[in-house]
């Protein structure tokens, strides 16, 4: 984890990429926001950028083609990747006990309800950067 990398957020949603992005750039002005539409582009950005370390991974779960689930297999599958030590959050609208149960069975570190309230917003993803500003990581070398 790079305490002052960029924070990938993936979302097949324009609007909801949109709003966590400027509440993101409205809370710290130390990470670039890179938002993806779909997973396949973020793991291929994760794939082909050795050098970028992000801070955050911020995924819904329910995304087409590539699940967050299945994209987040693939990041724990791919040493290069995961040795950067990225913490991998889910938001989603919708939450059933199956998609809790597959997420904390990958390792991630997070999973929260996607609010319709901006304010609630902001200070859910104040408290995360707060958080993981804070959170010590291994990164290893590989």
């Amino acid at each position: 984890m790079n305490k002052q990398g960029p924070i990938i957020l993936i979302d097949d949603d324009v609007d909801d990429l949109e709003s966590f992005t400027e509440v993101i750039m409205g809370i710290t002005k130390v990470h670039e926001v890179i938002p993806f539409s779909n997973s396949d582009a973020a793991l291929t950005y994760l794939t082909d950028n050795s050098d970028v370390n992000p801070f955050l991974i911020l995924s819904d779960i329910n995304l087409p083609k590539l699940s967050g689930i299945e994209l987040r297999d693939k990041i724990r599958n791919n040493e290069e990747i995961r040795l950067r030590c990225i913490p991998y959050l889910f938001f989603t609208t919708a939450i059933g006990q199956k998609d809790l149960i597959d997420a904390y069975s990958k390792s991630i570190q997070g999973f929260f309800i996607k609010p319709s309230d901006y304010n609630e917003l902001k200070d859910i993803m104040k408290a995360i950067i707060t958080y993981w500003g804070f959170c010590k990581a291994p990164n290893y070398v590989a």
